[in-house]
């Protein structure tokens, strides 16, 4: 299964596209729509040159949601987001994913995703404004019909 056009531009809205590298809240330097893999500072790049990233920085993410079984589309969109931003490695321990696989139609779900929303900025947790959005947005897309 591949992302949809609707689960792609909710990415790119809360990414956002940077041509120019930045460290985005973690720190992280970042590039295009939430491109991170050998990012230094300095770089820059074309729009099309982010979509490119962006395609191809969702192959792992699709990969890690088909494992959880046949879903439909919003829901796929919703947790391909999800993994896009919180990484697969979190996601593939998650007690969110596990609970995906055993009834993907748990309504806990939606209070398992807004669990969502911490970033750690030299070792101090806090809740990121953008992520609780975020988390709302993807859960409200997980449910949607």
């Amino acid at each position: 299964m591949k992302t949809s056009d609707r689960g792609m531009e909710m990415i790119k809205d809360f990414e956002g596209l940077r041509l120019e590298a930045y460290r985005c809240a973690a720190g992280v330097w970042t590039i295009g729509y939430g491109h991170t893999r050998g990012v230094a500072p300095g770089d820059v790049i074309t729009k099309a040159e982010a979509e490119k990233m962006l395609a191809s920085d969702l192959l792992i993410p699709e990969a890690e949601v088909s494992r959880c079984g046949s879903l439909v589309q919003n829901r796929f969109d919703a947790l391909v987001s999800f993994v896009f931003n919180v990484g697969y490695a979190a996601f593939r321990s998650s007690t969110l994913k596990k609970m995906v696989m055993k009834n993907p139609d748990d309504k806990a779900i939606y209070s398992e995703m807004m669990k969502w929303k911490y970033v750690t900025v030299n070792g101090v947790r806090k809740v990121l404004p953008g992520l609780e959005k975020r988390r709302a947005k993807e859960a409200g897309m997980y449910f949607s019909k």
